[in-house]
C-alpha cells in the first residue's frame, strides 16, 4: 500500500490522500488510478496528476433495494447489505485500460484489514473510540503488512518487490523504525 489516510470523506481528506500517493509516484509517472466515484476524488484527481500523467477511470456499483423482511417474522432492520445489481464503468480522462478499471484490489485490502485489526468492528471492546490511536493502529498494520509481510503470490514482502529493502524485516526492526522500541 503506497498511501493511507484515516479520515473522513471530505474534499480536504481527499487532496490530502491524493496529494499524499501522488508524492509517492516518481516524477511525471504515467498512472492509472479507478475511484468509486466520490465527489471530491472526481475533482481533485486531474488536476493533482495533471491529464496527461494519469488515465482515470471509475466504477460506481449500483445497489437494488435491501432485503424485505418477512411480516411479523424478522425485525424492521437487518444488517443485510443490499445486493450490487450492476455496475457502472466510465472513462473520465485519459486512456485507462477498462479491463482494469476495478475497485476490487482495494476492497480485498480493505477486507482483510478489517479482518486482521478488530478496531474496525462495531460492537466489540477492540472498537477505535480515538481516532488517534486508530490512525496509529492503521499506520502500523501497513507497516507490518508491506515491511514484514511475505505475501503469497509474491513470495517477498511488497516492500522488497518494491525495491525498498532486502530483507523482510523483524517486528522488533518496524517498531525500532517507529520509535516504539
Amino acid at each position: 500500500m503506497p498511501s493511507g489516510l484515516v479520515g473522513e470523506r471530505t474534499n480536504r481528506d481527499a487532496y490530502e490522500f491524493l496529494s499524499d500517493l501522488h508524492n509517492r509516484l516518481e516524477p511525471g509517472q504515467h498512472v492509472q488510478v479507478t475511484t468509486d466515484g466520490h465527489t471530491p476524488h472526481l475533482t481533485v484527481i486531474e488536476p493533482l496528476f495533471g491529464a496527461d500523467s494519469v488515465d482515470f477511470g471509475m466504477l460506481r456499483k449500483i445497489y437494488g433495494t435491501g432485503p424485505k423482511p418477512e411480516a411479523d417474522t424478522a425485525p424492521a432492520h437487518t444488517y443485510s447489505p443490499a445486493k450490487c445489481t450492476g455496475i457502472d464503468i466510465r472513462v473520465i480522462t485519459g486512456d485507462p485500460d477498462r479491463d482494469r478499471i476495478s475497485t476490487s484490489y482495494v476492497e480485498r485490502q480493505n477486507l482483510s484489514m478489517r479482518m486482521g485489526m478488530r478496531r474496525f468492528t462495531r460492537l466489540t471492546n477492540a472498537f477505535s473510540k480515538k481516532v488517534e490511536n486508530h490512525a496509529y493502529s492503521v499506520a502500523l498494520y501497513y507497516m507490518h503488512y508491506n515491511f514484514c509481510k511475505i505475501h503469497q503470490t509474491l513470495r517477498v514482502t511488497p516492500a522488497m518487490e518494491a525495491g525498498l529493502t532486502d530483507h523482510v524485516w523483524t517486528i522488533e526492526e518496524m517498531l525500532g523504525k517507529v520509535g516504539l522500541k
